[in-house]
């Protein structure tokens, strides 16, 4: 296990600056997830640590040695690519044993080192398969078999589940996580899927047009988000802007007021609060506030719904044993919580 470090990183392509003093840690054995839109930098980031790009300013440390001027190959960094880059004309065994061969090492040792790669990302007895009789998932696990083979210090996957159904992304989010908790190799992962960085990531980095936002822990970066680009990227949103009453201690929008916990604004400061669909709860008439259900949409297990409060339309979700008996059309009552606020810049 190492630890990574990135420092006043910086990257531009001509007059295009895509990397702007970019400062992150990831701490030995922690799984950290890239987030953002794409072109925020997340790649290129990536590209970055790698070798495979060299920064225009700053270092990248690995337990404090200073890799930046090292050739991909001696980096010691494992990478998983959005395409899995394996090697088609090559059976599942010689893909794993590629590298090792290149360092020199035994044939008993390459032929150990494979068995376990393969037990590892359970694909046992595998070794002569060809690459195309395997199926997307399959590949998946032998890229970062090849990947991890290696004993990097280091592994970074760029979007390496973007190819899959969803039922196999969902099994392999769970298999990658298994994955790198038992070899403890520190890990940076790249997605644009929030629902990926927060079901793997010990710790989340949102980007954006080059430049970290914030980073924390999933539930804290969910919960209670410190940006208002956080607190809109992450989850479904219900965004009302208004302005802070001082006196009140809450945000007026038009007719209908929001209790702040946050307090630090200006009098008549214009501000932006964000409430995630499930935090917003629709009850029976009589609790909290007052509102109108526009609008059902049966999901299975959920209900999203949309209820008039005030003039303004939010967005709900909620189980359906829960939603089954709220009609369109009636009077419900309205309770928030988790209003997160932030200063309209």
């Amino acid at each position: 296990m190492a630890k990574l470090c990135i420092e006043g990183v910086s990257k531009a392509f001509g007059e295009k600056q895509v990397l702007s003093d970019i400062n992150l840690t990831a701490e030995s054995g922690e799984f950290v997830a890239l987030l953002g839109p794409s072109g925020c930098g997340k790649t290129t980031l990536l590209n970055t640590i790698s070798g495979i790009l060299r920064s225009d300013a700053g270092r990248v440390l690995v337990d404090g040695r200073d890799i930046g001027g090292l050739p991909v190959e001696k980096r010691n960094i494992g990478m998983v690519f959005q395409n899995y880059a394996l090697f088609d004309h090559m059976s599942v065994g010689q893909n794993l044993a590629y590298g090792l061969k290149i360092r020199r090492e035994s044939r008993e040792e390459i032929r150990k080192k494979v068995s376990e790669a393969l037990e590892m990302v359970r694909l046992p007895g595998t070794e002569k398969r060809r690459i195309s009789s395997l199926s997307g998932g399959e590949q998946q696990r032998v890229a970062l078999a090849r990947a991890i083979i290696l004993r990097p210090d280091i592994l970074l996957l760029d979007e390496p589940l973007s190819a899959l159904d969803k039922n196999i992304r969902e099994q392999m989010q769970f298999e990658i996580k298994r994955i790198q908790k038992e070899t403890g190799i520190t890990t940076v992962f790249v997605t644009h899927d929030q629902g990926e960085a927060l079901a793997m990531a010990d710790k989340i980095a949102i980007m954006r047009g080059g430049e970290i936002v914030e980073e924390g822990k999933p539930q804290d970066i969910y919960v209670r988000p410190e940006s208002y680009f956080a607190a809109s990227f992450l989850g479904t949103n219900n965004l009302i802007r208004g302005t802070y009453d001082a006196a009140g201690r809450r945000m007026a929008a038009g007719e209908l007021f929001l209790p702040l916990e946050r307090r630090d604004f200006q009098d008549g400061q214009e501000v932006a609060a964000a409430i995630k669909e499930e935090y917003v709860h629709i009850t029976k008439p009589g609790n909290g506030l007052s509102g109108v259900l526009t609008e059902k949409l049966f999901l299975g297990q959920l209900v999203r719904m949309k209820v008039s409060v005030a003039g303004h339309e939010l967005k709900a979700v909620a189980m359906e044993k829960e939603a089954r008996e709220l009609l369109v059309g009636e009077t419900v009552g309205v309770e928030l919580e988790h209003i997160q606020a932030f200063a309209v810049q």
